[in-house]
């Protein structure tokens, strides 16, 4: 399929919310739908059951307040699916037979809203990252004994609003092993109310979590962050956005560790999210006035224009797809 033909091709899904919808994500192979609403339900659709519906097959219930966002489990720890919500709790459901959901553990060490959460690359584990507007983040790690422990970041002050786990390879490490075992390496980008985006590292030695760059660029609180997967580029790639309209593209070097930026064009409201496709190289872009844009790196563009290389490819309004 061409990128002109899928930017073209929209569908709408009746979801059966009785609310504002805040999340909408499909699992891992593009079958299941689910998404999660302010009246406190999630609710998870086939939507390639091979008949062309689009079909709803379970509705969640147990959150006491708005559910913020949902995220899916690699498919190698089964089908499980995170949650998490104003009510301060986070929630881990599995489906232990077709179609049959079972909320299998809850998290309620948190102080204020969770407002972000992202299960961390299969290779480092079974592992979930929580952001609150407590200012703390909190690393959920399942145990063998099919326990969880809980270690907490204080992250930003005022609150945390967004977080995503770097890849579990770094872009050197795979230049550089061609014949040697790789190593993988924990790392987490967070955007908070303090208008900031800092960077996370996790050291098994010590176990400890330690801050390893602070990016102050944004003038208005950090909505949202994503790290660009792996095959993007050679580099480390993250993506943020705030409420002061912009969009920034970091980079960092490999060499000196150093971040550098790049922003998109401003938009004309504030921007909510960030999310990159599976190879990293489109990056969807959603706004406060109901619009989602896609914006690819040309290998074309002027790397010295204040916007780089990024161009716009496309864009949705109101349901409607158009192209460029």
């Amino acid at each position: 399929m061409t990128m002109a033909a899928a930017t073209q091709q929209t569908e709408t899904i009746e979801t059966l919310h009785e609310d504002l919808i805040h999340d909408a994500q499909l699992d891992y192979y593009g079958k299941k739908l689910a998404t999660c609403s302010s009246d406190r339900t999630i609710r998870v659709y086939d939507v390639q059951d091979g008949t062309g519906q689009r079909v709803q097959v379970a509705e969640l219930k147990g959150h006491e307040g708005p559910v913020w966002q949902v995220a899916w489990a690699h498919p190698q720890f089964g089908v499980l699916l995170a949650s998490c919500s104003y009510d301060r709790k986070v929630c881990v459901w599995k489906e232990q037979a077709p179609n049959h959901w079972v909320r299998v553990y809850v998290y309620d060490g948190h102080d204020s809203s969770v407002n972000a959460l992202a299960w961390a690359p299969a290779e480092l584990g079974l592992v979930l990252a929580c952001a609150s507007a407590d200012t703390r983040v909190t690393i959920l790690t399942h145990q063998a004994d099919d326990s969880w422990t809980a270690t907490k970041i204080g992250a930003h002050q005022i609150g945390v609003n967004g977080v995503s786990w770097a890849p579990a390879y770094e872009p050197a490490a795979l230049v550089a092993s061609a014949s040697k075992q790789l190593s993988t390496s924990a790392q987490l980008v967070t955007g908070g109310c303090d208008n900031l985006v800092k960077v996370w590292r996790h050291d098994p030695a010590t176990q400890e979590w330690s801050l390893v760059a602070t990016l102050a660029e944004h003038t208005d609180w950090v909505r949202d962050v994503a790290w660009a997967p792996i095959a993007s580029s050679p580099a480390s790639v993250v993506a943020s956005c705030s409420q002061d309209g912009r969009v920034l593209i970091w980079t960092r070097d490999a060499t000196s560790g150093q971040w550098t930026h790049v922003q998109l064009p401003p938009f004309d409201s504030a921007v909510w999210k960030v999310s990159w496709s599976l190879t990293g190289g489109i990056l969807a872009v959603s706004t406060g006035d109901n619009k989602v844009s896609l914006w690819q790196e040309s290998l074309q563009g002027d790397s010295a224009q204040p916007h780089g290389n990024w161009v716009q490819i496309g864009s949705v309004h109101d349901g409607q797809a158009v192209q460029g």
